[in-house]
């Protein structure tokens, strides 16, 4: 869906996507992040007076935080499993984050490359409590750009 000039769009629901599934009860992303290492070059410009030029460097790759509402869906654990035991050939994949609109089309993605699952974390747990279960999925990356619709 194009935004017309001047308008945002409202981040309605997040999907991730791995393997040609897509995950779409994803309520919380944070930690996507483009960003790119700031190399410094002194030196001495052609009037003799010393300067300092900031020139791109490496990229970063950043750790992305995924949360969802824990269910019987036991994608994450595996996926997790997988990299605790070395299976890093089952571990790294290539997909993407997704983000929709309220009508459930598509607005941006985020492409993601050679991700596996950093740390799993499972919300508080009390006796008692109607509180609602969350899982975190902690994912790290070599890579994430956005991709053009």
């Amino acid at each position: 869906m194009a935004l017309p000039d001047g308008d945002s769009s409202v981040g309605h629901s997040f999907g991730l996507e791995f393997d040609g599934v897509t995950i779409k009860s994803i309520t919380e992303i944070s930690g996507l992040k483009i960003e790119q290492d700031v190399v410094e070059f002194k030196e001495n410009g052609p009037d003799g007076k010393y300067q300092i030029r900031r020139l791109p460097g490496r990229p970063k790759a950043p750790d992305i935080t995924l949360t969802r509402g824990l269910t019987g869906d036991n994608s994450f654990d595996k996926w997790v499993n997988d990299s605790r035991f070395g299976k890093m050939s089952d571990s790294r994949k290539g997909g993407s984050i997704i983000v929709f609109d309220y009508e459930g089309q598509e607005v941006k993605r985020y492409k993601l490359t050679n991700a596996w699952p950093k740390s799993l974390e499972i919300g508080s747990l009390k006796a008692g409590d109607t509180s609602y279960l969350s899982e975190k999925l902690t994912l790290t990356c070599e890579s994430i750009e956005v991709q053009g619709k």
